[in-house]
């Protein structure tokens, strides 16, 4: 008996801890969580910004906007966002290798346990094959001539 009260105890504090953690998504309102760049031309920098809303009570910080990689670079406001402001975070893409992406950039917001994650997908295409699939689509997107 003495064993089970424990055990309960012990998942009793375990529970309540898990429970106390904040999320970065409690204070923090993001228009978007992942955006499709399409189809991008190999070795051009394209970047897109993601919108966010302090939605807490405070001012908020944000400590840290790390890349999953070297070819992605997000960039933070410097300084607090004060309580129902609008900023963004700055994702830009090098585009280095040729093939479908997908890269992460994970935010963390000073005060928060737990990070919020921002998603950049896309295809990168050599510069041949991006100039026939813009030709392709210029093609697409006149109108056509009818005859009499």
């Amino acid at each position: 008996m003495k064993q089970f009260l424990l055990f309960v105890a012990a998942i009793s504090i375990s529970a309540f801890g898990f429970s106390q953690q904040k999320k970065a998504v409690d204070v923090i309102k993001f228009q978007e969580l992942t955006y499709n760049f399409g189809k991008i031309k190999q070795s051009v920098t394209v970047t897109h910004n993601f919108a966010f809303t302090n939605i807490s009570d405070a001012p908020i910080i944000i400590e840290s906007a790390i890349a999953s990689c070297g070819c992605t670079t997000p960039v933070k406001p410097q300084g607090a966002v004060a309580k129902g402001q609008t900023d963004k975070i700055t994702a830009g893409f090098s585009a280095p290798s040729v093939g479908a992406f997908n890269k992460t950039i994970t935010i963390k917001v000073a005060g928060t346990d737990l990070p919020v994650q921002l998603t950049i997908t896309g295809e990168v295409l050599s510069a041949d094959d991006y100039a026939k699939y813009q030709a392709g689509k210029d093609k697409t997107s006149q109108p056509t001539k009818s005859g009499s």
